[in-house]
């Protein structure tokens, strides 16, 4: 029985790690976009982001709302993503 005591631990980490990760939301202000390709650029450079899971993005609104699993990235990374692609972003209040 002792035999199994370091993977029921190694189980219960992965476990409790998977249980803290949520799955979060965040809407974007974005700048530059102008045209109707500018929606389709910035949703490319969001989707590249490891843990991203949806991306919608507005034209009209010039904003992104992204949906991503925040044990994966972070908003940090989202804006850092769309600012690398010419489109600096940042949370929308």
């Amino acid at each position: 029985m002792h035999k199994l005591a370091p993977f029921t631990v190694a189980l219960a980490i992965v476990a409790s790690s998977s249980a803290i990760a949520a799955e979060k939301t965040v809407a974007l202000a974005v700048q530059n976009m102008y045209c109707a390709a500018c929606p389709y650029t910035v949703r490319a450079s969001l989707q590249a982001v490891p843990g991203v899971e949806k991306v919608t993005v507005s034209l009209q609104q010039k904003t992104a709302v992204v949906t991503y699993d925040d044990a994966r990235t972070n908003v940090k990374a989202l804006t850092t993503a769309t600012t690398n692609a010419g489109y600096p972003s940042s949370p929308k209040s």
